[in-house]
């Protein structure tokens, strides 16, 4: 557990990445927010941040809240959110695609390996973040697993596919990158004049339905 600021803490939870753990996440998430002294609760990748109406005023106070949380932790039953499953038609390659030569050369495969291997789970949503409608997938298949660009991309328009190591995920905004930008799509995921704004939720799943494929 570490501070953030003197408002907000993260609570990180043991082991692995992995969907049986963020369900514990998901559950402690819907406990705590219910405690009196909790503004919001945030469920991150295998960690949940808390946000304070009244932050712990000493060390007392805060000792006390870890081993709440240690113990809601230990008693946390996995939640299973039966969320919906959103298609996303890519293009991979092409334009919209300008790394997919770096994951080639990583990988060994072929494009079409690639894109068959990226293609064929069903992603389930851990979380939002980084930017606004931006979701946390798990479940890529490791073998086209890419490290981080050593020099990140300035700017990567919204809806771009990527990789960035063990995970895939899809740019919900223009912005800056160290992922590997293998394909895209016309989706929207957060428009600020709906309820919720952001197309997705922890919870969800995402299934990439190839569209075609630009060499």
């Amino acid at each position: 557990m570490s501070l953030l600021g003197t408002t907000a803490l993260l609570f990180e939870a043991p082991g692995d990445l992995e969907l049986a753990s963020q369900k514990r996440i998901w559950a402690l998430a819907r406990e705590t927010q219910a405690w009196p002294e909790v503004r919001e609760s945030v469920p991150g990748m295998n960690n949940l941040m808390l946000t304070f109406v009244r932050p712990p005023r000493n060390m007392s106070a805060l000792q006390e809240l870890e081993t709440r949380l240690h113990e809601a932790w230990a008693a946390a039953v996995e939640l299973p959110i039966e969320g919906r499953v959103i298609e996303l038609p890519v293009v991979y390659g092409g334009e919209g695609g300008p790394h997919m030569a770096d994951v080639v050369s990583h990988t060994g495969l072929s494009v079409e390996e690639i894109v068959a291997l990226h293609s064929a789970p069903t992603y389930p949503v851990y979380a939002l973040g980084s930017h606004p409608g931006y979701c946390y997938l798990g479940g890529m298949d490791p073998r086209i697993a890419t490290p981080r660009r050593k020099v990140p991309v300035l700017s990567i328009p919204g809806g771009a596919v990527s990789i960035g190591g063990a995970q895939t995920g899809v740019s919900a905004s223009a912005g800056p990158s160290g992922w590997n930008t293998i394909g895209s799509t016309a989706m929207s995921f957060f428009d600020p004049l709906q309820n919720p704004p952001a197309l997705l939720q922890p919870g969800d799943m995402i299934r990439f339905r190839v569209e075609r494929i630009v060499k």
